[in-house]
């Protein structure tokens, strides 16, 4: 470096009373966003105040009025009784909210979301008998029937998979949707003395006319109960298998998710035991052989400009993990999802 340059660079960024002024203007608007950190010394520690998802505001507000004038509510459905032998992703909210340091940029997206939407944390899903699975998925549907009739974009932090029938129940309630779903497992089997168990909630959604099977791919399906997955063949979801993606690459599964869902208003739900066990342990049914999480980054990313409708990420079972590993890839993925929301067609401000 020469001495011209150097001169430059201590007269634009030299000047201590100028210290933490961002000049790129996509980075400043990033630095923007309430929760940023900034490099004046001002800005609130990650881990002061009770903790929220993504770090921002909080406001469950009065019941009529907990949607006004939000663009996205972040939820938390802590609720975990159709899982099967390893439960404990009703502790999955918690371990999020208490993962801080995601956002408020993506560099690849070149986006900080919440500088453009309105979003909030707006607490958890309150469940009239908890100990009723049946009872449980009415609470869900109705308050998600709530948050569609407010014209609000939920992003959903869960709870086991089940809960994303109920939620599918009022997100397709007017037209069926599309779907990506990453899973190790198709979800799409059959009911196990209840249709509402975290194994079949895309076999029931297609069934009750909410989701499109023709437009539903299914990403990173493994393990030794793949033959439960019948009904995704038969009803015609496309399956990407982990195996597809070990052999063809993420490439191969943005191609098919691409030509699956095209323009039409499509959810993504987010099994985090679609990542391999070795990233995400937290997960009451791990299957090696998984996604790694920078495959989940390279996907997601991918769908940046779809009409995304809603979202969801579910069965995080924070004590089967001792580093809180899975709790961070949970957050990133959230966030990701956050952002794709805010780059969705209308979104855009």
């Amino acid at each position: 470096m020469n001495d011209e340059k150097l001169a430059q660079l201590r007269e634009k960024f030299g000047n201590q009373i100028e210290e933490g002024k961002i000049y790129h203007p996509d980075f400043a608007e990033a630095a923007k966003v309430p929760g940023a950190s900034r490099a004046t010394g001002h800005s609130k520690w990650p881990l002061a105040d009770p903790a929220t998802f993504l770090n921002l505001a909080y406001d469950s507000g009065a019941y009529e009025h907990q949607f006004d004038g939000l663009d996205v509510a972040i939820i938390g459905v802590p609720m975990d009784l159709g899982a099967g032998d390893r439960p404990g992703c009703r502790f999955g909210p918690q371990a999020v909210r208490s993962v801080s340091r995601v956002g408020p940029y993506d560099r690849i997206l070149n986006i900080a979301p919440a500088g453009r939407l309105k979003v909030m944390d707006v607490g958890d899903v309150a469940f009239t008998n908890p100990r009723s699975l049946e009872q449980c998925h009415e609470d869900i549907e109705r308050y998600y029937l709530r948050v569609m009739e407010a014209g609000v974009v939920p992003l959903t932090v869960g709870g086991d998979h089940s809960i994303t029938y109920s939620i599918l129940r009022a997100v397709g309630k007017d037209r069926p949707v599309a779907c990506v779903h990453f899973d190790a497992h198709c979800d799409t089997s059959g009911a196990y003395g209840t249709k509402y168990h975290h194994g079949g909630p895309f076999r029931q959604a297609v069934l009750d006319g909410v989701l499109d099977p023709e437009k539903c791919v299914q990403i990173g399906i493994r393990g030794g109960g793949a033959y439960h997955g019948e009904f995704s063949i038969e009803s015609g979801m496309t399956v990407v298998y982990g195996e597809d993606i070990l052999e063809k690459g993420t490439a191969y599964a943005i191609e098919q998710i691409t030509r699956v869902v095209g323009e039409s208003d499509v959810y993504i739900s987010f099994d985090i035991d679609s990542v391999d066990p070795g990233y995400a342990p937290g997960t009451g049914t791990p299957e090696v052989g998984g996604l790694t999480p920078r495959e989940v980054q390279q996907i997601l990313r991918a769908m940046a400009g779809m009409n995304i409708i809603g979202a969801d990420v579910v069965e995080v079972a924070p004590q089967y993990d001792a580093t809180s590993n899975t709790a961070q890839i949970t957050a990133q993925v959230l966030f990701t999802e956050l952002c794709l929301i805010a780059l969705a067609p209308g979104r855009r401000r």
